[in-house]
């Protein structure tokens, strides 16, 4: 089985066709950057959001990757309106209440600096004067989760990147650049070992 990593880029589709009729209108999708036929993503990235996307030709392994009861853990960095205080980092870390029902608690730490590259386009540091850098784990994956949450504590995010899911990092990529990764699936053991272990054994 094949895993591949790549770095989605800013106003990016999280899928190899765009569906609207006029091609004039084409937005950029995954084709575009990923010439491999025969994967599929492992969950997605909003258009507007970048950073680490995974793709597998392997259909049990995406669903590992990308179903919620495996609770995946996933970890971005956030550029957020504002300066959030103690008070709305704390809150983020324990539980915010959205429409859909409370998150689950989160690690959150402010960040000196992004260490990602500038976005193309830019932010537009005019209209965005004051903005502080987050970084936030969460262990769902909720409809835009991570802009809810912030937006709910007063800091709207302006720019999110995921740098990692699970054990995968983002490190390394570029926008627009991807690596293959080749996985083992594990051996399954005998027939009558898996039973003697279902048996136990008696003392």
């Amino acid at each position: 089985m094949n895993l591949y990593l790549l770095h989605k880029p800013y106003r990016m589709l999280s899928q190899f066709t765009d569906r609207r009729v006029d091609e004039s209108e084409r937005r950029a999708t995954l084709a575009d950057v990923i010439p491999v036929p025969g994967v599929y993503a492992a969950g997605r990235l909003d258009y507007d959001s970048e950073g680490l996307l995974l793709l597998s030709d392997d259909g049990e392994l995406i669903h590992r990757i990308s179903d919620p009861r495996h609770k995946q853990s996933k970890t971005y960095r956030v550029q957020v309106e504002g300066e959030p205080g103690e008070a709305a980092l704390q809150a983020l870390r324990d539980s915010v209440a959205l429409k859909d029902g409370r998150t689950r608690p989160a690690k959150v730490r402010r960040l000196a600096e992004s260490g990602l590259p500038e976005r193309d386009p830019p932010l537009d540091t005019r209209r965005h004067p004051r903005t502080t850098w987050l970084e936030l784990t969460i262990t769902e994956g909720r409809n835009r989760q991570v802009r809810r949450m912030t937006a709910h504590v007063g800091h709207p995010t302006l720019r999110l990147v995921r740098v990692a899911i699970g054990p995968w990092r983002l490190d390394g990529l570029a926008p627009g650049e991807w690596r293959r990764e080749t996985l083992h699936a594990p051996r399954r053991p005998p027939a009558g070992a898996r039973r003697g272990r279902a048996r136990g054994v008696r003392r």
